[in-house]
């Protein structure tokens, strides 16, 4: 079958450039990436740069781990839910301005509002 690759971002500082326990959310994404998809691969720290552009556009300068997963489509569509269940709670437990992921060729980016307390209706 088609091979997708999904590959994962997992920061190593939040918003405010504090360090957050990377290596937990590195392991929790691996475990994901396995149980849903079959195994996944992370690299070592790499540089990154992420402009926050809802502050001015402040640079906020971090390590990446980028984690690397061969899947299928019809796989990523089974497991849709888990995988944005766990970026969304990196996301918010990491303070994030935004959580990417690429899927193939197309970059897909959940962001959070600065104020992480905003409910939609109830």
């Amino acid at each position: 079958g088609q091979a997708t690759l999904l590959v994962l971002f997992i920061p190593s500082v939040d918003r405010d450039s504090a360090a957050i326990d990377q290596d937990r959310w590195v392991k929790q994404a691996l475990e994901t990436l396995g149980a849903c998809f079959g195994g996944a691969t992370a690299f070592p720290k790499a540089q990154g740069v992420w402009r926050d552009d809802s502050r001015g556009g402040t640079l906020v300068f971090d390590e990446p781990v980028i984690i690397n997963c061969y899947t299928s489509e019809e796989a990523l569509e089974e497991h849709v839910e888990t995988l944005r269940t766990f970026l969304m709670d990196m996301g918010n437990h990491t303070n994030q301005g935004a959580v990417g992921l690429v899927i193939d060729r197309d970059y897909l980016e959940i962001e959070f509002p600065l104020e992480g307390n905003q409910t939609k209706g109830h």
